[in-house]
């Protein structure tokens, strides 16, 4: 059985709700699925998505391949970074601290990066409902070059 992680449908016409789980991949998309992972809802600025990082985390050790869309989510969430440290460790590279360590590193600056790029999406934002009501001054007519 090849297990797949992926996104299930839900939510009405037009207004996408996923559930992210992991299914056989014979199974179809809203069908049967073996456990739920999270959800992820693509309508909110930016979009919310919870995860529970450590069962995703025990079913790609077992091999579960994700879709992409999943894939994108996973590294989002810092999934892959964290299985790609845990190898580290499997391998000698480091100890498992060290790789506590980075993560929690790289979640941190993740977590701001995150916040940046909404607060700037939020002056945009704003800055586009508000320029129709600003006064603008005329342009120059006429300017030499």
């Amino acid at each position: 059985m090849a297990a797949k992680i992926r996104l299930q449908r839900h939510g009405s016409k037009k207004r996408p709700f996923y559930f992210i789980v992991i299914a056989d991949s014979r199974s179809p998309r809203d069908g049967k699925f073996i456990q739920k992972l999270g959800t992820y809802n693509p309508l909110t600025v930016p979009a919310t998505i919870q995860l529970d990082r450590q069962k995703a985390l025990d079913w790609l050790n077992k091999g579960a391949t994700p879709t992409d869309t999943v894939r994108r989510i996973l590294s989002f969430k810092g999934v892959l970074y964290l299985k790609h440290l845990l190898r580290g460790v499997k391998l000698g590279l480091f100890d498992e601290a060290a790789a506590m360590e980075k993560f929690t590193q790289w979640s941190a600056e993740h977590d701001q990066h995150v916040k940046k790029r909404q607060e700037e999406a939020y002056r945009q934002k704003r800055a586009k409902r508000t320029a129709p009501f600003r006064k603008s001054e005329p342009k120059a007519e006429g300017s030499a070059e």
